[in-house]
């Protein structure tokens, strides 16, 4: 395996351009296809966009899931597409709200709840997205589901321009155009997202992207910024492979029988008696390089291939 062309990338994505756009400039500079990126951004949203180079892309679900974002919401206004990108449907006079009062409507959000999508989204109707829907004008529902908000922290509540900034820490799959939107409702004067910026997601931090290279820009210049998936799987417990039989037989495809004082442990706890029949494993070589991802046979104490990097006929 290409270990230059194999890791993930912490890319900030500027506003104007899709998730999309940031892959194929990428691809390009790279000079291969296989890259992907981890939790689309909608054009106007600006923060972390995971990048998976190489066989990296086949990690992408295995990393960290929750997501923060801060953002703010303008109230009084009501569009079709949730946030200032859309169409205007209503306006209403602004609240007058307090900061305790807002704060603990806010407070109504956390925990498990359940959304319903924009309708200018790119959740798929009968193999369709939902926003090519809309832009037709046909009248369909979503069907809502459940999300969790870990915390909503007001940073801000500006009364004459009817703004609140927000902190947010939620599950993957959380539309904040949605929270915006039921935020207005449960205020009674329509909402709609004016800015967000995206922090954190899939365990990478804004405070470690990097700027969306030109073009113009080397591969080489960007092989110091490739970061190794080991770095981001630690929250999977690791073990690693002896030389000879093992090996090959990972290679091939085969289980492999493996004691429980053989694995590393994180923030895992493989040898708890409530530890899952399967969980993930991260499989390394005699030399610490990632071989794939197993998973753990509890009842009959194998690891069996998920992902095989380097198989072997």
């Amino acid at each position: 395996m290409n270990t230059s062309n194999f890791g993930f990338l912490s890319i900030d994505k500027p506003r104007g351009l899709t998730s999309h756009d940031c892959v194929n400039r990428l691809r390009k500079i790279f000079e291969m296809k296989r890259i992907g990126h981890g939790g689309t951004l909608d054009p106007s949203v600006t923060g972390v966009l995971p990048i998976a180079i190489g066989k990296a892309t086949r990690l992408l679900s295995f990393l960290p899931s929750s997501k923060k974002y801060e953002g703010t919401i303008k109230l009084g206004v009501t569009t079709n597409t949730d946030d200032l990108e859309g169409e205007v449907i209503s306006e209403q006079p602004k609240p007058k709200i307090d900061n305790n009062s807002l704060v603990n409507l806010l407070n109504r959000f956390k925990g498990s709840i359940n959304q319903y999508p924009p309708k200018f989204s790119s959740v798929h109707i009968a193999g369709e997205r939902a926003y090519k829907k809309a832009r037709r004008g046909e009248v369909f529902e979503l069907t809502s589901k459940q999300i969790t908000i870990h915390n909503i922290q007001l940073l801000r509540w500006d009364e004459i321009t009817g703004e609140i900034d927000l902190s947010i820490h939620c599950s993957s799959g959380t539309y904040i155009r949605s929270l915006a939107r039921d935020i207005g409702q449960m205020i009674g004067c329509g909402g709609v997202l004016a800015k967000l910026r995206r922090t954190e997601a899939l365990g990478f931090d804004i405070n470690k992207a990097i700027p969306l290279p030109k073009l113009s820009e080397s591969k080489v210049t960007l092989k110091g910024n490739i970061i190794n998936p080991m770095r981001m799987l630690t929250h999977l417990p690791s073990v690693q492979l002896k030389v000879g039989d093992e090996t090959s037989f990972w290679c091939k495809g085969q289980s492999l029988i493996i004691s429980k004082d053989r694995f590393s442990i994180a923030r895992s706890s493989i040898i708890n008696e409530q530890f899952p029949t399967h969980e993930f494993i991260t499989v390394l070589n005699c030399d610490g390089g990632m071989e794939g991802i197993a998973i753990w046979d509890k009842d009959h104490l194998k690891i069996k291939p998920k992902i095989v990097f380097n198989a072997a006929g």
